[in-house]
């Protein structure tokens, strides 16, 4: 399904939840991710905490219009601050939880350091500045590209595939994106922040979640999951939901029977 937001098409599919009055939940793909990526995780967490939930695929991801233009290293600011507010209004979304990953995450941080109102904030493997592992990921995905079926299996979710993947790819390596940094931002977030991190992620450290988790004005918490890479709610998914749950109810203000319900 599409839906029209700043005079262009975008993908999204909309969960139901069965508690009416529980703030929805709004996931932010990764930096080639889509709505079909996420798999059937939304619909999981969705199911065990009552929430809706949002998916939706960011211009030039998924079955979405085109973007308007190249990337620049001002992109995450951009989807941030234009888009997902334009996102949320048409859908009457005002105090969201926000799920983030990779890149998803990162427009989660700066959109709840922008002052709109949030109800929480989780995000697995998020980028606050650019680390030397987060550009050998890249450079090693380019190889992959070049070497492997990616292409194709890429071209499964997304429209222009190889668009995606050298918008993405180029603004990672471009010189001038290697300052791009976010951490004086999060010290203006109060919500409360899940940030969750694989220990073999193969493009962040630990000082990623830890930037997160000592900046942030609100209560924080961080995980760090052993036997796990990029994408924790994949590699280590009934944890990353059993953290995930908990963190949402407590989120909510929900008490235990509240949440058993």
């Amino acid at each position: 399904m599409t839906f029209e937001v700043l005079n262009r098409r975008m993908e999204h599919r909309w969960l139901l939840g069965r508690d009416a009055t529980a703030p929805t939940l709004v996931f932010l793909h990764e930096g080639l991710g889509s709505v079909s990526l996420w798999r059937d995780f939304p619909e999981r967490l969705t199911a065990i905490t009552g929430c809706p939930g949002l998916l939706y695929s960011r211009l030039g991801h998924g079955r979405s219009d085109p973007a308007d233009a190249q990337r620049g290293p001002d992109y995450l600011h951009r989807e941030a601050v234009e888009v997902l507010p334009a996102v949320l209004d048409n859908f009457g979304i005002q105090e969201p939880i926000l799920v983030g990953h990779s890149d998803g995450a990162s427009i989660a941080l700066i959109y709840a350091a922008s002052g709109r109102p949030t109800k929480g904030v989780i995000v697995e493997a998020p980028h606050s500045f650019v680390e030397d592992v987060t550009l050998a990921g890249v450079h090693a995905a380019v190889e992959t590209w070049h070497t492997t079926d990616l292409p194709q299996r890429m071209a499964r979710h997304h429209n222009d595939a190889e668009r995606l993947f050298r918008s993405w790819s180029g603004i990672w390596l471009d010189p001038a994106f290697r300052s791009w940094n976010i951490q004086s931002l999060l010290a203006n977030i109060t919500a409360p922040v899940l940030a969750i991190q694989g220990e073999d992620d193969e493009y962040g450290t630990p000082a990623q979640v830890d930037a997160v988790v000592t900046r942030v004005a609100g209560p924080s918490e961080g995980l760090l999951l052993p036997n796990c890479g990029h994408t924790p709610h994949r590699d280590q998914r009934e944890v990353v939901l059993d953290a995930m749950e908990h963190f949402i109810n407590r989120a909510a203000g929900r008490d235990s029977d509240e949440a058993a319900a």
